[in-house]
């Protein structure tokens, strides 16, 4: 699958945040590694890293560079709201000992799950919701509702989770409206108390990813709001960032058919969702922000600087991945940056490719019309750093 890399002026996004809903930002992202290490975008007020090189650097100063403003810890719009307390105690939303907290205990529930048997109620889970919903739709649904599962929420409950959890997702993009943050607010403050249901009634159902992650903590840690926070978190780091790399994932089959042969198989499904997260991931970027003077790639910032991590460009880094604009299912050493890098990086990744791949698995086994879907096309929902799209 190779793109063009001689696109005209007017075929460029306006601006790195601009690019993540680009129909092909990827030609864009090479010319900004082409420039410094470090470039000012006067236009946003911040620092762009698009180099692999200099994003692993802005990834690993985990002291001088913060994933929240030190001034403004939980957004203001949130702060004081049940969206604000969930936020405020999430473990990639921290740093230092906030950020260890809890991280320890998730990360070991998650690496001791049985991906067998993720993938294979995520299967039966994805092809109900999608007798359900429209594609679009589905996209969010399938894995949302699968960690819910996980979780110990009882079949009934699925659907009403799912809802609640893509309200609650709103508070974290600065996009949202009042009453998307109204309804992220009550929805936050509804998925807490499920979870303390959960938690405080009869002992978690052997085997559901709650009781490992309870199982997994130490002392009265167990029950506090913040531990719960962060299983929420579960659902909602699973919300976009999955439905993305699933509907990408089915893009990169529209797009190339020599593909095809490969869905027969999970592991041919699952090296596509793979490949897709290197290729075409579901989020494009973050942010640090400068909490002392520090000096990256030679270029000296001033506490409260912001850097634009350009994720989804060090991907397509040809140092960092060769022949990085070809789709390969088969790679010596296939190298992303998507799901972090560090001390923040995602101890679910693993779970992700599961979930996405189960997902596709389901889609085409509904045998949607690709060739007529690829004609229809897509387009892709407004947003600062996440690529999801919305099928026509």
């Amino acid at each position: 699958m190779n793109e063009s890399n001689s696109p005209t002026l007017a075929d460029m996004p306006a601006d790195p945040v601009a690019a993540v809903t680009h129909a092909d930002p990827y030609p864009y992202y090479t010319a900004l590694r082409d420039g410094p290490p470090l470039a000012w975008n006067e236009k946003l007020r911040l620092w762009v890293a698009s180099r692999a090189d200099v994003i692993e650097e802005v990834l690993l100063a985990h002291g001088a560079l913060r994933v929240r403003p030190t001034a403004e810890p939980v957004p203001r719009a949130i702060v004081g709201s049940a969206a604000g307390e969930v936020f405020g105690h999430l473990v990639r939303m921290n740093d230092g000992v906030a950020h260890q907290a809890h991280r320890p205990a998730l990360q070991r529930a998650l690496a001791g799950l049985d991906l067998n048997a993720v993938h294979a109620a995520a299967l039966q889970i994805a092809l109900r919701v999608l007798q359900q919903q429209p594609l679009s739709d589905t996209l969010f649904s399938m894995p949302v509702q699968a960690v819910a599962h996980l979780l110990g929420f009882a079949d009934d409950a699925l659907p009403q989770v799912d809802r609640w959890m893509r309200d609650f997702v709103a508070c974290l993009s600065p996009l949202s409206t009042p009453e998307q943050l109204r309804r992220a607010s009550a929805a936050a403050g509804e998925l807490m108390t499920r979870f303390e249901v959960l938690v405080t009634g009869e002992p978690p159902r052997h085997g559901t990813l709650l009781a490992a992650v309870l199982a997994e903590s130490a002392g009265d840690a167990t029950l506090s709001r913040s531990l719960l926070a962060n299983v929420a978190g579960l659902l909602s780091q699973t919300c976009d960032a999955t439905a993305g790399l699933v509907g990408n994932s089915l893009i990169a089959l529209m797009r190339e058919p020599s593909l095809h042969p490969s869905t027969r198989t999970r592991d041919g499904l699952q090296a596509i969702v793979e490949e897709t997260a290197r290729h075409d991931p579901s989020v494009h970027n973050t942010r640090r922000f400068a909490a002392e003077a520090v000096t990256i790639a030679g270029t000296p910032l001033a506490s409260g600087d912001t850097v634009l991590v350009l994720l989804a460009s060090a991907n397509r880094d040809p140092a960092f991945n060769p022949d990085p604009d070809r789709f390969m299912l088969v790679r010596a050493r296939r190298r992303m940056l998507g799901f972090g890098h560090g001390m923040h990086a995602c101890p679910g990744q693993a779970l992700a490719c599961t979930l996405a791949a189960a997902s596709l698995d389901a889609l085409l086994r509904r045998a949607p019309d690709l060739d007529a879907q690829r004609l229809r096309g897509w387009s892709y929902r407004p947003s600062v750093n996440g690529r999801i799209p919305v099928f026509h």
